[in-house]
């Protein structure tokens, strides 16, 4: 009934021009009728230039499954940037979720040093199709490096959960010891769940773990010496993804590999690409086009348009072209884009273009 009422146009036109929710959130800030907020509720540095977030939803959140991520929103100088980050925990225990931010742009860097329990962060509701089936596979091979693996750890502590019972295994690749983000965590499941198996491979030279260099077939067979009836799932930066998926090609197992992407792996635009200007049409800005994305340019230019992952997964960024010629950083095509949509942070411009912003 209260929502109903706070919800209704004749309360919206009173409340104009802030609408309802302004008024909401000056009372308790994680309070919207349709926004997804959170609160932050414990701050916890963790390993790798990183900090764990446990965050409240409000009523609006519907939940997510195990390897999905959200967008994040937070005001740094009086604008709103957005980023997506995975979420980390059991898809079983949604009313408190975690994100592990690492320290590698803008917003990463102020979430690790100014988030503190009561700061309330806008978000989106869950995306991404790095899930597990509904009905869950036998034998699982989890594949991560770096901060990837935040999805992974959700998938593995919600098969925990549900107490699967078949074997886990997790090949997990770091610099050292000291970078293994949720590396307490990872030890406690693999010590509490008898069918599930760590194994840690350290690429710095010099630090031995349970494997010592960076990916190979060597590792699969030692990790996981049935990995070839294992459905496997694979999160990491770009070079651990291409060796994986190459040798999984190779070795005829795209079947049974599904991966994340983590780090978008870009295709270099052509030097003669960067010719001409890109002008902003609505603000009635310019920059030279210098051949960065079109969202870099746009930046630069002093205008802050929505966006999230900047690799091409969420689509909040998406612009309209006027006229023009973009390169899709992901297949290196060139597209004629005259009065269409595209994404400014995959496309460069190439030569002069217009943007509706």
């Amino acid at each position: 009934m209260i929502r109903r009422l706070l919800g209704s146009p004749v309360l919206e036109a009173l409340a104009a021009p802030h609408g309802v929710d302004r008024y909401l959130e000056l009372v308790n800030p994680r309070w919207s009728l349709r926004e997804v907020r959170a609160e932050v509720v414990a701050v916890r540095p963790g390993a790798a230039d990183s900090v764990t977030l446990t965050l409240r939803p409000n009523g609006n959140w519907r939940g997510f499954l195990a390897g999905q991520y959200a967008r994040f929103g937070v005001e740094i100088d009086g604008v709103r940037r957005t980023r997506c980050f995975s979420i980390a925990s059991s898809q079983h225990r949604a009313d408190r979720i975690e994100i592990t931010v690492k320290a590698a742009g803008s917003v990463s860097r102020h979430l690790r040093d100014h988030a503190a329990p009561g700061l309330v962060l806008a978000m989106s509701q869950a995306e991404g199709e790095f899930v597990l089936p509904t009905e869950r596979p036998g034998r699982l091979l989890l594949i991560s490096g770096g901060s990837g693996i935040t999805p992974v750890l959700s998938l593995l502590r919600t098969l925990c959960d549900e107490g699967h019972a078949d074997p886990i295994t997790v090949l997990h690749y770091a610099a050292t010891e000291r970078d293994v983000i949720h590396g307490d965590e990872l030890t406690r499941l693999a010590a509490r769940h008898r069918n599930v198996r760590l194994v840690r491979a350290y690429t710095a030279a010099g630090h031995v773990g349970d494997l010592a260099g960076h990916f190979g077939a060597e590792h699969l067979t030692a990790a996981d010496p049935s990995h070839h009836d294992a459905s496997t799932y694979l999160c990491g930066p770009a070079p651990l993804m291409d060796a994986v998926r190459g040798h999984y090609a190779a070795a005829g197992l795209d079947h049974r590999l599904r991966h994340e992407l983590f780090t978008l792996a870009r295709f270099a635009p052509a030097a003669e690409d960067a010719t001409g200007e890109v002008r902003f049409t609505e603000s009635g800005r310019a920059v030279p086009n210098d051949g960065a994305t079109l969202l870099e340019q746009a930046e630069r230019a002093g205008l802050t348009p929505e966006h999230g992952c900047r690799m091409g997964v969420c689509l909040s960024c998406s612009r309209r072209v006027e006229a023009g010629a973009v390169r899709d950083l992901r297949t290196g095509a060139v597209t004629t884009v005259d009065d269409s949509a595209v994404q400014l942070c995959v496309s460069v411009p190439v030569g002069d273009v217009a943007v509706a912003m």
